[in-house]
């Protein structure tokens, strides 16, 4: 997948060009020091003509800041997704959020459904990337002074339309590599920005949503899977059992 590789790239250089203000205190690019792995997931389970993309908002810092894989909590990554390899540092790491890769033993809750439920409806990664690939609509991570996680939508409206330029462009590019039947935003952030970058570029691939998998969704937190599964059926993405 030469094209999404040129894709990943170009974004990671865009994104470091630009500047964020507080409540901003650090910025983890997983594009740059997690590329190995990052690199080994598009190669290994992009493929054109897929039924579905799912999109995420943007890394957790247990998934995507380890191991450079979207929702990648690492367990997964390495045993189910079967990658491996170095990760290396960013230029400043903030104390309380240390990258550790697969090393590291924190399990992303997210990640851990999303992926979980995969396996468990597919069996084999391989048979889960037949049909559906999973990417992240930015690949930054933002931390406050604290290490509170910030997510892009809480940014300040110059620098978030800046930031949204480049990722809308990179999603833009995906689509039009991978060709899915559908867009499905892992939550309403995604789910708009998928819609307003496709409607931009004159893209008419059909964009919805399912819920996300996020620990601090109390839906999510009533029995996610069961719902997602309704969602993707309801989508005609799986067939009822």
């Amino acid at each position: 997948m030469e094209a999404l590789l040129r894709a990943a790239r170009t974004l990671r250089t865009q994104v470091e060009a630009l500047h964020f203000a507080a409540p901003v205190d650090t910025v983890y690019n997983p594009l740059r020091y997690a590329w190995d792995l990052h690199a080994q997931y598009l190669t290994r389970y992009a493929r054109p003509g897929i039924a579905a993309l799912l999109v995420g908002m943007n890394p957790g810092p247990f998934g995507m800041a380890q191991t450079g894989v979207p929702f990648g909590e690492v367990a997964t990554v390495r045993d189910w997704l079967g990658l491996h390899g170095s990760v290396q540092q960013p230029p400043r790491v903030h104390p309380k959020r240390p990258i550790e890769g697969l090393e590291c033993r924190k399990s992303e809750v997210s990640g851990r459904r999303l992926w979980g439920l995969f396996q468990d409806h597919y069996g084999t990664a391989a048979a889960c990337a037949a049909e559906l690939f999973v990417t992240n609509y930015c690949p930054l991570v933002f931390m406050s002074a604290s290490g509170a996680n910030l997510t892009p939508d809480k940014l300040p409206a110059d620098e978030r339309m800046l930031l949204q330029a480049a990722c809308d462009t990179h999603l833009v590019a995906v689509v039009r590599t991978l060709r899915p039947r559908l867009v499905i935003g892992v939550g309403g952030f995604a789910q708009k920005r998928a819609a307003a970058a496709l409607a931009t570029a004159g893209d008419a691939t059909l964009v919805a949503t399912i819920l996300h998998p996020s620990p601090a969704s109390p839906a999510a937190n009533r029995g996610w899977a069961p719902q997602a599964t309704r969602q993707l059926i309801d989508l005609g993405i799986w067939r009822t059992p």
